[in-house]
């Protein structure tokens, strides 16, 4: 009876899978998305800017109560545009990050930003780039934050930036934030000084949050409406870009969104925080594209130079565990040095990361213009890379190049099919069909100098993303690890689910349990 009333209620079973702590996640994802209807699009966005080390990026945090954005004691950390969604007494809006100005801010683009943007640059070119980045987001936001650093007070780089506001974008609303005082008797005497710029300066701390709240109630008042037509409940695909750096990871994204949302250089490490992008293609299907830092073997991250690759490598691996689907990444210059295909190690490395966390995959060969071909070259590369990225040989893979956008758009329509049968749900009927077949092509294995045999009850699906099956049987310990790769061959054969893992449960019978 109580084996009936699981097949009758796989949510039974899929309670008794799931540990309290992946339940109560799930619950909380349920429960944002059905409060989340306003899509990113239709926020109003907010650009946070300033000179380097200013503390934006703290700020940043401090309102948007997360630690998206990279904060480390070093100048030019943040580099491309970072987008959150925050809200304060009831108004949402986008939040967006920026790297530090440091030139002339009369250099900085306005009206040409996004062509200016288009260019590649080189790794000489770094700093106009992340103040490309900045100019843009400033281009596209409703209001803006200017950040100043209370301590040292107001320099010539703060008046340079005010002026190229107030002669570019005299109509948006600017909120000033004196960061970094801490000290609330001292924090009035540190704001004074700005008062001479014309705005009203609100002394606020990003470490301890004090100010914040007055800060904000005067930006709120400043944002414009959200159009209600623009509301939408459907939940965008989350796609997280990883790989190894100088993979092309910021370049597939500039790629498929059609403009430098991320910047580009043959600078290793590059970007360094994990950034958000949402896509609405024609067809009306949603994306949010997240691109990610490189992420290289832990001993070359600990002997590293760089602080904060550190903290970017903990994003990029964040980033696949939030998203649904993640693209995987392989320079396929880098894998035919040899004169054949060889998948590195570290890809190796972030597929079984990519499995064990139970994500879809794309697996995306960068850089194909590049490989001389013959007439079977991609079909035979093709069973090279699923052969030797063992943990997603379930994946699509895809070859691309970013740079002549061949075959690009071909990564979110594999991305949208592997989302879709990550979420896929089969019947019980339809399973056990599946599961009777199965058997009668190969029955269980019996134990060697023994009479038992394994013998499986019913099978049922027990939650999705990524699919999740229980098998009921006499003894889970009857079943060898090759009869059960069989089985997982099978469901995958007349089943399908190409581009999600699948994960099957074995579970005995109680009394066998019990004395186990």
């Amino acid at each position: 009876m109580a084996k009936e009333r699981e097949a009758e209620h796989p949510e039974a079973a899929e309670d008794k899978l799931s540990s309290k702590a992946e339940r109560k996640k799930r619950l909380w994802s349920d429960r944002y998305q059905s409060v989340r209807e306003v899509p990113f699009e239709a926020l109003p966005k907010v650009a946070v800017i300033g000179r380097p080390n200013v503390g934006k990026s703290a700020l940043f945090n401090r309102i948007t109560g997360s630690n998206k954005a990279i904060v480390f004691n070093e100048p030019g950390v943040t580099r491309d545009r970072l987008y959150t969604r925050a809200e304060w007494t009831g108004h949402e809006f986008a939040l967006v990050d920026t790297g530090g100005l440091m030139s002339s801010a009369a250099q900085l683009p306005t009206q040409e930003a996004r062509a200016q943007a288009s260019r590649d640059i080189s790794a000489a070119g770094l700093p106009s780039a992340i103040e490309r980045q900045a100019a843009a987001g400033v281009q596209e936001s409703h209001s803006i934050i200017m950040v100043v650093d209370g301590k040292v007070g107001l320099t010539a780089g703060d008046e340079e930036i005010l002026d190229w506001l107030r002669k570019s974008h005299s109509k948006k609303p600017v909120v000033l934030a004196v960061n970094k005082c801490e000290s609330p008797a001292k924090a009035d005497l540190q704001a004074a000084e700005f008062w001479n710029t014309g705005l009203e300066p609100f002394p606020v701390s990003a470490i301890s949050g004090a100010g914040t709240g007055e800060m904000l109630d005067s930006l709120v008042t400043k944002l414009p409406d959200i159009d209600q037509a623009e509301i939408d409940v459907a939940a965008p695909i989350s796609v997280a870009i990883i790989g190894r750096p100088n993979v092309g990871k910021s370049s597939l994204l500039n790629a498929l969104v059609g403009q430098e949302r991320s910047i580009v250089s043959s600078l290793r490490g590059t970007t360094r925080d994990a950034i958000d992008t949402e896509l609405l293609l024609p067809d009306g299907r949603q994306f949010k594209l997240v691109d990610t830092a490189g992420i290289r073997k832990r001993a070359a991250i600990a002997s590293g130079k760089d602080g904060a690759e550190t903290l970017s490598a903990s994003r990029a691996m964040g980033a696949i565990r939030r998203g649904e689907v993640a693209v995987l990444v392989i320079d396929a210059i880098e894998c035919t040095e040899s004169g054949r295909f060889v998948v590195p190690t570290q890809d190796f490395r972030l597929a079984e990361l990519i499995a064990n966390v139970g994500r879809a995959c794309v697996v995306v060969i960068n850089k194909w213009d590049a490989v001389e071909k013959e007439t079977n070259t991609l079909r035979d590369y093709q069973k090279e890379v699923l052969a030797q990225l063992r943990p997603v040989s379930w994946a699509t893979v895809v070859f691309t190049s970013a740079v002549t956008k061949q075959r690009v758009m071909q990564i979110l329509d594999a991305a949208s099919l592997a989302s879709e049968n990550h979420r896929r749900r089969i019947s019980t009927a339809t399973l056990n069909m599946v599961v009777k077949e199965t058997v009668a092509w190969r029955a269980p294995p019996q134990v060697k100098n023994s009479y038992r045999k394994g013998r499986i009850y019913y099978a049922t699906q027990a939650a999705a993303s990524p699919p999740t099956f229980v098998m009921f049987v006499n003894d889970a310990k009857l079943f060898s690890d090759d009869y059960r790769k069989y089985f997982e061959r099978q469901l995958r054969d007349n089943i399908g689910f190409p581009g999600t893992p699948i994960r099957i449960f074995w579970r005995g019978k109680q009394s066998q349990r019990d004395r186990d």
